[in-house]
């Protein structure tokens, strides 16, 4: 049941570890056989293992009932997250960073990624997205604090669980992947190259934008979407505020595999954008509109029906975002970043 309702699993855990570790099904084996009267040497011999690895797991778990393959696998599960966890509870340095990045609405991800360009040569503050999530969510003694969880995009205080094997995302026909991608467009040395995202408003509304960031200057379009986020709504929506732009601002899109953007090819050829898709589950290839949700994110707060606000609303809040001094541009903004492209434009045509 707990499980099921959205927390960690701490009883069974169906991911592959490695051969030093039991799986959950070796566990039910043991216990299977042991009731049936087997002895450990015969155990291992029927699962593959070693007899003293069968002797130290019955050791493991012995209840009122002998040996039980849940409380094993909750003991085992404890037992691999405690050293994880432990590089949050006891460096304080890398505890305070990822601390702080969460609360600039940095995802895990990000955060685990930057840290090894930030300290290249500091591996004691490198720490896995895997680990900051297990912290938040485990609450080990000294990890990071549960109420950081509505830093996080889901803003989520329990974690959702994996999908299960059987349950998979419908592809989307005919996707280019962000491993295709022209290097050039991760250099952002090239203007007109864009990433693209939904930011959900409250369940009970169903309400939606649409979020625009173009990769060099960082310059924010948002999307009116009244009628919903379904994938001609989105359609509709994208290609009309993408037709606002000169050609040469539109070169590139990257979003992820969501279903809104199952007329991708329509929307290229109405628009002349090369779209690319992200691997599955990974939003930091995406950075710079995952970064600007989270300044968005203080205009459309988290759980508001975003219904309320009308297209001007939203070009508003474009605007003052667009007019906020940014250190990568020696703070300059991005409304005065796109403005010196275009005038650098219009001088070469008057030139030719």
């Amino acid at each position: 049941m707990f499980n099921k309702a959205g927390g960690v699993n701490l009883t069974k855990n169906t991911e592959p570890v490695g051969l030093r570790y039991l799986r959950f099904e070796e566990r039910e084996e043991i216990m299977r056989l042991q009731a049936g009267g087997l002895g450990v040497r015969a155990i291992a011999r029927q699962i593959g293992r070693h007899p003293s690895t069968v002797s130290r797991e019955l050791k493991r778990a012995v209840g009122v009932r002998g040996y039980r393959a849940g409380m094993a696998q909750t003991h085992a599960d404890r037992g691999r997250r405690d050293p994880r966890n432990a590089k949050l509870a006891t460096n304080l340095r890398l505890r305070r960073e990822v601390q702080a990045r969460l609360e600039r609405h940095d995802s895990p991800g990000q955060i685990a990624g930057r840290l090894k360009i930030d300290f290249p040569d500091e591996p004691e503050m490198w720490v896995s997205a895997e680990t900051i999530y297990q912290s938040l969510y485990i609450q080990a003694r000294g990890g990071l604090r549960r109420e950081l969880t509505a830093y996080l995009r889901t803003g989520r205080s329990m974690r959702k669980p994996r999908r299960t094997p059987g349950h998979r995302r419908t592809r989307i026909p005919g996707m280019v992947l962000i491993s295709e991608r022209p290097p050039e467009i991760e250099d952002r040395a090239v203007p007109g190259h864009w990433e693209g995202d939904l930011i959900m408003g409250s369940k009970t509304s169903d309400s939606s934008v649409g979020t625009l960031v173009e990769r060099t200057t960082g310059f924010v379009m948002l999307l009116h979407l009244p009628d919903g986020h379904g994938t001609l709504a989105v359609q509709e929506a994208l290609v009309a505020k993408m037709l606002t732009l000169e050609n040469h601002l539109r070169r590139s899109l990257t979003w992820d595999q969501g279903l809104e953007m199952a007329s991708h090819r329509e929307i290229s050829a109405a628009t002349g954008l090369d779209i690319y898709f992200c691997d599955p589950h990974s939003p930091w290839q995406r950075g710079t509109n995952e970064n600007t949700n989270g300044l968005l994110r203080q205009y459309l707060p988290k759980g508001s029906d975003l219904s309320f606000y009308g297209p001007g609303m939203l070009d508003n809040i474009a605007a003052e975002l667009n007019s906020r001094p940014r250190k990568r541009h020696g703070f300059r903004t991005p409304a005065e970043m796109l403005d010196d492209i275009l005038a650098k434009t219009t001088e070469n045509h008057g030139v030719a």
